[in-house]
């Protein structure tokens, strides 16, 4: 798809036109919401890169790679960015649209006897 392709596709979808998406660019999204949301709480912590990397038994170029969309990662590893992360990942998938949150761990909350 060459840009003039491209500002069409997204100047119908703005005056709400159905626009088809093909397989590839629906999951490029799904990859680019992972990677903020990882960004995101990744900088809420004031966490390098580098550091998340060393908490999650990864290395830093595949913090990169996910922050930048560049690559799918696998439940077992969500796992360890979300502990690493000090978060519950949320992942909703509905449709053509996605979202992607970490939130925080509310240890205050867990510490609280029940009656």
């Amino acid at each position: 798809m060459d840009h003039s392709q491209w500002k069409t596709r997204q100047t119908r979808k703005l005056l709400g036109e159905a626009v088809e998406e093909s397989p590839a660019y629906t999951e490029a999204g799904y990859t680019f919401a992972l990677g903020q949301a990882v960004y995101d709480r990744r900088t809420e912590l004031g966490l390098s890169q580098t550091e998340l990397a060393r908490r999650a038994g990864m290395t830093q170029p595949q913090i990169s790679h996910i922050e930048g969309g560049d690559s799918v990662p696998t439940l077992a590893l969500l796992t360890r960015l979300a502990k690493a992360l000090d978060a519950s990942l949320t992942i909703d998938l509905d449709g053509d649209t996605s979202a992607f949150s970490f939130t925080a761990h509310d240890y205050c909350a867990r510490q609280r006897p029940t009656r």
